[in-house]
C-alpha cells in the first residue's frame, strides 16, 4: 500500500526541547498520560515531569526525578546510588498516580506510588535490588545468574495498571508481576523468553536483546526484540510464557535477523535497531529507530513479515538516513527515535538523535 500524504496523518505538530536553560540531551523516554508528560532525559541522569502537556519549544519542568535540582545532571547526583538518584534512565510508564522508571544502568526500577510533589523525591519501591544502596548487575555482578528478583539492564517497563512487565534487556528476558510491587526486591511470578529464572541461554525464537515490552487494548502482547531487528507479537498475553511469538514484524521467519533483511535500504516491511512499538485503535506504531522512522499498521499484522502501511519520519519507504537526508532537523523529521506514547490523538515521540520530544496531534 503506498504511503498517504503526511497532513493525512497528522493535524499539528510541535518540536519541545524542554527546559530552556538545561535542554533535553538524548531523550530515550517519554510518556504522556491526562496531560502530564514525562521525558527521561537519559544522558543527563534525570526525568522531568510536566504538569500541563507543553505549548512551546521551551517550558520549564515542574520537578525532576534523579536530581536535587532541574539543572543538574550527574550520575547518580554525582554520589552514591540512593532513592533519589538515577544512571541513564529510559522507559516510564505512569497512569497519572504511579510512576515507574527503568532505572537500566543502576540495574534496576524505580517506583513512586503516588505522583512526586517535589524534585529529587526518593522512590517508594526498588525492583532488582535488595535496597536502594545496590545497583550491580543480577546483584552480585557480570558473571553471576539471574534470579526471579534480579536485573541487568533493565530498558522497558509496561503497565496496565494492576500487573507490571519489565524488559529485562541484558538477561534476554522480560518479568512478570500480577501486581505492581510495594516491596522491595520482589520476585517476578513468570518469566517470557527463558524456562526458568536462572538460565542465560537463548534461542532465535526467544527474545534475544527484549528492549520494549507493551500490552495491546485486546490482550496482545508485543515485545520490541532490537539486537535480531524485529517486534515478536502475542496475540493473547498469556501464551507468551509458553509458546513462541504468533507474529514477527520486521523479519520472515525467527532465523531472520538482518538490518533490513540484509538490504542496502529500508523497505516498508523491514526494521533496523528498532526500540519500541505503541498499540493504538486496531493498529501498532513500531519505532523502527535505525531507520529514523516511525511506522504505522493500520491493522495489527495476522502474518509474519507483513508492510506498514504509512510512516513518520521519511517521505517514503526506502529512505532510512537521519533527518531526511539533510544535517538539520526540520519539524517533521526524525533522528533515531526511540520511544513511542499516545495519549488519546496525542502522539509524543522520543525523537533521541535531535535531543528533543516531538507531540504530534493525530488525525484519527
Amino acid at each position: 500500500m503506498e504511503t498517504k500524504e503526511l497532513s493525512s496523518l497528522i493535524r499539528k505538530t510541535l518540536v519541545f526541547r524542554g527546559s530552556a536553560n538545561s535542554s533535553l540531551l538524548a531523550p530515550r523516554g517519554v510518556y504522556l498520560v491526562d496531560d502530564i508528560l514525562m521525558a527521561a532525559d537519559t544522558a543527563q541522569n534525570r526525568v522531568f515531569i510536566w504538569k500541563n502537556k507543553p505549548t512551546a519549544e521551551f517550558q520549564e519542568p515542574d520537578l525532576v526525578l534523579g536530581q536535587a535540582a532541574k539543572s543538574q545532571t550527574g550520575r547518580n547526583a554525582h554520589g552514591k546510588v540512593s532513592a533519589s538518584t538515577l544512571f541513564y534512565p529510559s522507559s516510564i510508564w505512569s497512569d497519572g498516580q504511579k510512576v515507574i522508571v527503568a532505572d537500566a544502568w543502576n540495574h534496576r526500577v524505580l517506583i513512586w506510588h503516588r505522583m512526586p510533589q517535589q524534585s529529587g523525591q526518593a522512590a517508594d519501591v526498588v525492583i532488582g535490588q535488595p535496597d536502594f544502596k545496590h545497583n550491580e548487575p543480577n546483584v552480585q555482578g557480570i558473571g553471576h545468574l539471574p534470579s526471579a528478583r534480579s536485573l541487568h539492564w533493565p530498558y522497558g517497563v509496561f503497565s496496565d495498571g494492576k500487573q507490571l512487565w519489565i524488559a529485562d534487556t541484558g538477561n534476554r528476558r522480560v518479568l512478570y508481576y500480577s501486581s505492581i510491587p510495594t516491596d522491595h526486591y520482589a520476585a517476578a511470578e513468570a518469566v517470557i523468553g527463558k524456562p526458568n529464572f536462572e538460565e542465560r541461554d537463548y534461542d532465535h525464537t526467544d527474545p534475544i536483546w527484549p528492549y520494549s515490552v507493551k500490552l495491546g487494548p485486546a490482550g496482545q502482547l508485543a515485545i520490541t526484540d532490537t539486537q535480531y531487528y524485529r517486534v515478536l507479537v502475542w496475540n493473547k498475553w498469556q501464551d507468551a510464557f509458553s509458546q513462541k511469538a504468533d507474529i514477527i514484524i520486521g523479519q520472515s521467519t525467527f532465523e531472520g535477523n538482518g538490518q533490513n533483511q540484509f538490504g542496502w535500504f529500508p523497505q516498508a516491511n523491514t526494521l533496523n535497531w528498532c526500540y519500541d512499538t505503541c498499540f493504538y485503535r486496531e493498529g501498532l506504531w513500531v519505532a523502527d529507530t535505525g531507520n529514523s522512522r516511525v511506522l504505522w499498521f493500520n491493522i495489527l499484522p495476522d502474518r509474519h513479515n507483513q508492510k506498514a502501511h504509512n510512516l513518520i519520519g521519511q517521505d517514503d519507504f526506502t529512505t532510512g538516513s537521519e533527518n531526511k537526508n539533510t544535517i538539520w532537523s526540520t519539524e517533521h523529521s526524525l533522528y533515531w527515535p526511540f520511544q513511542v506514547c499516545i495519549d488519546h490523538q496525542t502522539m509524543a515521540i522520543a525523537d533521541t538523535g535531535n535531543h528533543r520530544i516531538i507531540l504530534n496531534e493525530l488525525n484519527f
